[in-house]
């Protein structure tokens, strides 16, 4: 039966609707890549832009450390410009108490004030008085003392009678904290400076008052806070706030007082609820503190422009990551898309369900195919099993690959031979198929551990025998002729058992490698070969029968009659390569004689007799006129090379009869099928109980004859009649797919349309004739 493929569907053979996966596994593939590619870049773009920070505000607070620190010299300095200035006037003549308080010298002691005042730009004021005296002395000349704080220089808190109490009382320099002192109507904040004269002197005699402007040191300040918000102060050993420069919020109470305690350097502390930056240094001098306190939300504002940079890159460096990622996912998928296409085009496969994701798919069809190779395994190891019983073992590696993982290697010194079970017409007829199936299927594989040995079985004809390869692994034994007999005794008996007559054997000599076994199995059929014809024994050993009848033939020069019942049995099985091995290997050992041309003629005339009963046997009546030249020979060389051709015509003619007499029950199955494929119930196991056959035989013969397997065969049957129907008939749809056979409608329709690329209203509707007709899906 002839199938005819059409292009169209070769072409939508291999289409494969990716939209009802929806993709889940690419998009999950895609998204691990993305978060792979993100969760660093995040890490390491929060890493540098956590230190550009850290580093920035670092910067920042050394920079006013270092910028607090030259505050804190300057004044320093002033401090110590006003210290020596009080130095000076304590030892200056004419500033003596005598001399201010004399008119004459009066006018140079004021003189000599205004000139230290003007000397020193941070004064606004100088005043100089001495103890006990209601008068107080400045650049402006002699006043008395509640005039001056009572009228020209009023302060906001400090009254008249405690600067008179202060001007007598002060023994070390002091330093008020700045006040408002309203001077001629108009208020500004001051700080009051008292140094007493001497200085250095336990018992003063009198007391320097210097005024000094509060911008004075704010103005000194100002340079340390650049931009930000935040606050400055000048606190003295006591805590008391000398000047502070405020900018934004100003701390008040505990939190300004705390400060002091505060040792140099810089603080992350809470004040007011809020995060600050301070940032303190002591002067060795006078005591002072000097602080800032600057809000932490101004370092973030400063690196605005840096965080701005940072999250430029980090976009432009995630979008190319994103689209590198999606094309690397895309990339790693392309090898599944590829399985699944491949998966999909193969039979029995079944469509990926939605609720899993091509990965549960996958693995599944890989559990499919385990399945189905599992059932196909003692298939595929028949066929190995017939190669190495034929040809023996070849040295195609990929083949002895094969034979490996078959199980059919022998292992490290083990040995081999084979067995030919054959049953009688009337074993047969006793047997049921079921019970025949059964003897298959334990033949197949036979472990005799007690023995060491393994047996491995196949049908090989359709004649109801059976070759058995026997592995003999190693024992301490040495008579391998005793194991042989007590394996092939513990067979019988165990056959025996299971048959109600026992079969025929046959078996060959024992080789120690694979490529021996197919002379073992020549062997084996020659030995039941000579059992037939002689009626001996049940179970036949061809090394016994071999040497039976060279013990018969008397001289030892004679051709072993074992390599001519060998040479018999390669010519009737078709085995060119045994054949001409044989027939090289006894024209050698006769070159290597010296007998008589007349003997040496009729053991010549042994080799040829044994081609011409085979070709005989084969009903080659052609080859009766060859005899008077084939009998016309100079030499050993020239009668070798016309055996040789004979021996290559007798194969080609065993194959072709052997071909043509198989095909004969392969070309009835075939029709029988062809003309049944519409029963539902038809199976392979029908069939061979039909036709008295073993499944794995006829599954194997069945390919060989049709080049598809029996499921396949039947499924196009029913593919074409289906698609002749729809397009010469009007039935409905799934009348048409019942007729055929097929019961699992909506299973037929997936599979029509992964073989034609259409559902089947669409190929009716596409192709049919008569235009039209409506879809029954």
């Amino acid at each position: 039966m002839k199938f005819s493929t059409k292009p169209s569907s070769m072409k939508s053979g291999i289409r494969f609707n990716w939209n009802r996966f929806k993709s889940k596994l690419l998009v999950t593939y895609t998204l691990s890549y993305i978060l792979i590619f993100l969760v660093p870049l995040s890490c390491v773009t929060f890493i540098i832009y956590h230190n550009a920070t850290a580093n920035l505000r670092s910067q920042i607070e050394q920079s006013n450390v270092n910028q607090l620190s030259q505050v804190r010299l300057s004044i320093d300095n002033q401090m110590n410009n006003l210290l020596e200035t009080a130095n000076t006037i304590s030892f200056d003549e004419h500033l003596t108490k005598f001399m201010v308080s004399d008119p004459y010298n009066s006018r140079d002691a004021v003189a000599s004030l205004a000139r230290y005042k003007t000397s020193n730009t941070m004064l606004e004021e100088l005043f100089l008085y001495y103890r006990g005296d209601d008068r107080i002395y400045s650049s402006l000349g002699m006043t008395d003392l509640d005039l001056v704080f009572g009228d020209m220089f009023r302060f906001e808190s400090w009254k008249p009678e405690e600067i008179k109490q202060a001007l007598n009382e002060t023994k070390a320099p002091t330093v008020r904290p700045a006040e408002y002192v309203t001077v001629n109507s108009r208020q500004e904040s001051k700080l009051a400076v008292l140094f007493p004269i001497r200085t250095n002197d336990p018992y003063p005699y009198g007391t320097l008052l210097y005024l000094v402007k509060e911008e004075q040191l704010t103005g000194v300040m100002d340079s340390i806070l650049n931009d930000f918000s935040g606050s400055s102060y000048i606190l003295s050993g006591t805590g008391d706030v000398l000047t502070a420069n405020y900018r934004g919020d100003s701390l008040r109470g505990h939190d300004l007082t705390s400060l002091i305690e505060l040792e140099p350097g810089i603080h992350n502390m809470e004040l007011g609820g809020e995060r600050y930056s301070v940032v303190t240094v002591k002067s060795k001098t006078n005591d002072w503190t000097y602080a800032t306190a600057i809000p932490s939300y101004q370092f973030f504002e400063q690196v605005g422009q840096i965080r701005t940079i940072i999250l430029l890159v980090f976009v432009i460096t995630a979008l190319v990551g994103i689209a590198a990622a999606t094309l690397l996912a895309r990339r790693q998928y392309h090898p599944i898309r590829d399985l699944l296409e491949f998966a999909s085009l193969q039979d029995g496969v079944k469509e990926k369900s939605k609720n899993r994701n091509e990965w549960d798919w996958i693995k599944q069809t890989i559990r499919d195919y385990h399945a189905r190779i599992d059932m196909q395994e003692p298939f595929v190891r028949n066929q190995y099993l017939m190669l190495l019983f034929k040809h023996g073992k070849p040295d195609d590696p990929e083949i002895g690959r094969m034979i490996v993982q078959s199980g059919l290697e022998l292992p490290e010194q083990a040995c081999c031979f084979a067995i030919i079970l054959s049953l009688d017409e009337q074993s047969r007829d006793e047997q049921s198929w079921e019970d025949q199936q059964a003897l298959r299927g334990w033949l197949s594989q036979l472990e005799l551990p007690e023995l060491k040995a393994r047996i491995y079985g196949v049908e090989f004809s359709v004649s109801h025998q059976l070759a058995l390869m026997v592995t003999l692994l190693p024992s301490q034994e040495e008579d391998m002729a005793s194991r042989v007999g007590l394996v092939v005794d513990e067979l019988d008996e165990q056959l025996g058992q299971r048959l109600s007559r026992r079969p025929n054997l046959g078996i060959g000599t024992v080789y120690d490698d694979l490529s021996g076994l197919n002379q073992s199995f020549l062997e084996a059929a020659s030995a039941l070969e000579q059992r037939r014809l002689m009626l001996s024994e049940r179970v036949a050993y061809f090394d016994k029968g071999a040497e039976t009848s060279e013990a018969l033939s008397g001289e030892s020069y004679w051709l072993p009659k074992k390599s001519l019942l060998k040479l018999e049995q390669s010519l009737k099985q078709g085995n060119e390569a045994a054949a001409l091995q044989l027939i090289s290997g006894m024209m050698e050992k006769l070159k290597g004689e010296k007998l008589s041309v007349g003997l040496l003629r009729c053991q010549c005339f042994d080799v040829l007799n044994s081609l011409l009963r085979t070709a005989a046997e084969l009903g080659m009546d052609e080859v009766r006129g060859e005899i008077s030249s084939l009998h016309a020979f100079e030499t050993l060389e020239g009668l070798e090379n016309r055996l040789s051709s004979l021996a290559s015509r007798i194969c080609s003619e065993a194959t072709h009869q052997t071909e043509t007499a198989q095909p004969t029950l392969m070309d009835e199955i075939v029709d029988y099928v062809s003309q049944n494929y519409a029963d539902y119930t038809l199976s392979l196991e029908h069939i061979a109980l039909k036709y008295d056959t073993s499944t794995s035989y006829l599954s194997r013969s069945f390919k060989e004859k049709t080049g598809l397997n029996f499921t396949q065969y039947i499924w196009q049957c029913r593919l074409n009649e289906v698609t002749r129907q729809l397009l010469h008939t009007s039935a409905p749809l799934k009348e048409i797919i019942e007729r055929v056979g097929y019961l699992d409608a909506p299973n037929f329709i997936r599979k029509f349309k992964k073989e034609t690329g259409y559902t089947p209203g669409q190929y009716r509707k596409l192709h049919s004739a008569s235009g039209p007709v409506p879809d029954e899906e």
